[in-house]
């Protein structure tokens, strides 16, 4: 008898545990983004390595913002960029950007290769809709924000025309993305 308690708490454990987690990723009552509360703050998804595409990468062989530039989105919006040449509304990137060590390998000298360690993260939310007028973090169609390892649900970024556009004006009739490093959008091998 105590085994099936045992078991039959261990269940309800799990099961509230596996509630809470459903409840933190479902989406707002707008339906907008699972990644964006109601007010419009952007949080850092989890696990997005396992369950995002990657499109690509950067490197950035010196500065502050040196190392590896992996940008990754949800696979729904990849296919529908295919298709459509832009991203739907809601589609979510992220951009972690990683240390780099360089090591001479038998692929050769001077091989720079990503660490463990992670600097900081850039997550973008495409927003058609133009939902958050009063928040300072959105506009030109995009939710943006800069969230650094100490917490994944702060964007630290305190003004998007301010902190996060004069890097991403090149790329102004790109939509504000720099596409020519991501072949997962043109289905190219």
């Amino acid at each position: 008898m105590k085994v099936y308690q045992a078991v039959g708490s261990l269940l309800v454990g799990l099961l509230t545990l596996f509630s809470l987690e459903v409840i933190a990723e479902s989406p707002p009552p707008s339906g907008f983004s699972k990644y964006v509360d109601d007010q419009g703050n952007i949080r850092l998804p989890k696990d997005f390595r396992l369950t995002m595409t990657h499109l690509g990468s950067w490197f950035v062989p010196e500065g502050g913002a040196s190392g590896f530039h992996d940008v990754y989105t949800d696979p729904e919006s990849a296919r529908y960029f295919r298709s459509n040449g832009h991203f739907p509304d809601g589609a979510t990137l992220i951009k972690e950007l990683r240390s780099s060590k360089a090591g001479n390998y038998t692929t050769g000298k001077g091989v720079n290769y990503a660490t463990s360690g992670i600097k900081q993260w850039f997550v973008m939310i495409k927003d058609t809709q133009l939902r958050f007028k009063n928040n300072p973090a959105w506009g030109d169609g995009w939710g943006w924000a800069l969230i650094k390892t100490e917490d994944t649900n702060l964007n630290v970024s305190k003004s998007y025309k301010t902190d996060c556009l004069a890097c991403h004006t090149p790329a102004k009739n790109k939509d504000w993305i720099y596409i020519e490093a991501y072949p997962t959008l043109t289905g190219s091998m």
